[in-house]
């Protein structure tokens, strides 16, 4: 992990509203839902240079509140309408990274991050206002949380 100072970034795409507690039950669960209808809807508009991105914003409080998830891309979706605006917050983010099998590697590193906050010994705080993935490869995910920074 390394601590980075990420500016600001325009991305549309299409959200969500969920809570942990609801990821976590099947039959409540919508990330997932969430990307499918992103690649069947927005994938055959995307190309080359297009990077894609899963953002969490507008927290109710922490983790264990209400946030909006956004699957993204940086890439113009004119033609689709009804899609969400959403700008990437500048500022200090302790970026994770992880390689392998999707979405197998985003869950595993989500429970690393979670472990990470979750330590006494933790030195970052959360801030819970934007923490997102980016999708560098079809293996290999970074994902930026928002910490307090002095």
């Amino acid at each position: 992990m390394e601590v980075k100072n990420l500016t600001a970034k325009a991305l549309s795409g299409m959200m969500i509203r969920t809570c942990n507690a609801d990821e976590m039950n099947p039959a409540k669960a919508k990330i997932g839902a969430l990307w499918q209808d992103f690649a069947a809807q927005c994938g055959p508009q995307l190309n080359d240079e297009s990077k894609v991105y899963g953002v969490y914003c507008n927290y109710e409080n922490d983790m264990n509140g209400y946030f909006d998830v956004i699957a993204g891309t940086d890439t113009g979706l004119n033609s689709l309408g009804n899609l969400t605006q959403v700008t990437l917050t500048e500022g200090g983010y302790l970026v994770f990274s992880k390689k392998g099998k999707m979405p197998e590697a985003v869950i595993a590193l989500w429970g690393e991050i979670w472990q990470y906050f979750n330590d006494s010994q933790c030195p970052h705080i959360r801030e819970y206002q934007t923490d997102y993935e980016f999708y560098k490869s079809e293996n290999e995910i970074d994902i930026a949380i928002g910490i307090k920074t002095p």
